[in-house]
């Protein structure tokens, strides 16, 4: 008897994506599809997979949230001792990929994660709301824990903030991933999905290459 979940099927017939449809630059293309995405009110189209390993090559991977990017890459923020932030400390490569299933399209992003300055940090987190704040600090992240800890940490912190403003917590800030690939991914009938994937060439230059789906 055959599986059900071998049965789920969606034939992807929205768009194309072809080599003149696309900007010579990466992070102009994906702007572009990041704007689509925004406009066809997908719910969090930040939300973005992150997936590390630790030295020895185990992999992880959980969903976070694209906070920024521009031309040095790609911007999100976490506690520092958390799993990811260990396994980023052994091994800083690391992929992205976001999937924006109402358009049908998918983004895979490779490359080198290092934190960002500590200004940027003590930007970010001075814009997130007090309960953010104080969530980033009450958290142990990735160690075991109880509920009922987690409540009375945060219940502590919010008296002992009540009338001092919070400041960024050292073990908590962001990373931002440098990209050497980013692959553009639309898709089409019979599983012939257009695959465009730019290849870091220099500072600036990169070329494009047609991926077999």
């Amino acid at each position: 008897m055959k599986s059900p979940i071998a049965n789920l099927r969606e034939e992807y017939t929205l768009r194309t994506l072809l080599e003149s449809d696309v900007s010579s630059n990466p992070f102009d293309q994906f702007q572009r599809w990041f704007d689509e995405a925004i406009a066809a009110q997908i719910h969090e189209p930040n939300a973005m997979t992150l997936a590390t390993a630790t030295a020895d090559g185990t992999p992880s991977a959980r969903i976070v949230l694209l906070k920024g990017f521009d031309r040095r890459g790609f911007v999100f923020y976490t506690n520092y001792k958390s799993r990811k932030g260990q396994e980023l400390a052994e091994n800083p490569n690391a992929a992205l990929v976001f999937w924006w299933g109402e358009l049908e399209r998918q983004v895979r992003i490779e490359g080198v994660i290092a934190p960002v300055a500590a200004e940027e940090s003590d930007a970010y987190f001075q814009s997130r709301p007090q309960g953010s704040q104080l969530g980033a600090i009450a958290s142990p992240q990735s160690q075991v824990t109880t509920r009922e800890d987690l409540e009375q940490r945060l219940h502590n912190l919010k008296a002992e903030y009540e009338h001092h403003p919070i400041s960024r917590p050292s073990h908590w800030g962001g990373y931002r991933l440098t990209p050497r690939a980013i692959e553009f991914w639309q898709g089409r009938p019979n599983r012939l999905h257009d695959r465009l994937q730019y290849l870091r060439r220099s500072e600036e230059s990169w070329t494009i290459h047609r991926l077999a789906p």
